[in-house]
């Protein structure tokens, strides 16, 4: 039987929305690959932003440079635009024919730095993917330093490679999990991992594409 859990404990006043800082494999911003994304597509800001379940005003900002989107605002803008979440990061566009193969060698994936995990995406020359690997370390020791918990389309599962964590979700209470472990859930219920430890906290992150049944706009500011 579920236990419905309070999404974050009391406490004091959250932290800021983290910030996207990705390794680039070319010069051009976020801003400016968004931006050609969606006039490719034929999108307006507003169609864009309704698809993503954004604000208008979030998606300008980002559009300008005004504003860096936190890592569930990206997963929504790639699924709004029905591209590959390392395209958009990386302002590139992987292979997309049969028979496809390719590899990453350690520590040569993209890397995406937030305030509460550093993710490193693995093998994302590859596009139209069915699933998004990543690995991270998990940085946050309390759920205080989340804004609020992360919620998007998709399903996830996570692997803990070194470390203990805690799986703190919306509707269930906190899962504990240890070197070996594996949990597997729906996205779109808020969720937020922490560190239970002093030591550092690994884990295989992967993310599936948006699955139709799943498929519910959220709304981010």
């Amino acid at each position: 039987m579920k236990e419905r859990a309070p999404m974050v404990e009391p406490g004091p006043p959250a932290a800021k929305p983290a910030r996207l800082v990705p390794r680039r494999r070319n010069g051009q911003s976020i801003a400016a690959t968004l931006r050609a994304a969606r006039t490719a597509a034929g999108l307006s800001l507003t169609e864009l932003a309704h698809r993503c379940g954004l604000a208008i005003s979030t998606l300008s900002k980002i559009e300008n440079g005004q504003m860096s989107p936190t890592y569930d605002t990206m997963v929504s803008l790639a699924d709004g635009l029905a591209m590959d979440l390392a395209d958009l990061v990386s302002g590139g566009r992987g292979l997309s024919v049969n028979g496809r193969k390719t590899v990453t060698r350690a520590g040569q994936g993209i890397v995406v730095r937030t305030a509460q995990y550093d993710y490193e995406m693995l093998c994302s020359e590859i596009a139209d993917r069915q699933f998004v690997p990543l690995l991270a370390e998990i940085k946050a020791r309390s759920t205080h330093e989340f804004p609020q918990l992360i919620t998007h389309a998709g399903e996830e599962f996570i692997y803990v490679l070194a470390g203990r964590v805690e799986l703190h979700t919306e509707f269930y209470a906190p899962t504990v999990l240890d070197v070996g472990d594996g949990c597997y859930f729906d996205s779109t219920m808020g969720h937020a991992l922490v560190n239970m430890t002093d030591e550092i906290a690994r884990v295989m992150w992967i993310a599936s594409r948006v699955v139709a049944p799943l498929d519910r706009p959220q709304m981010h500011t």
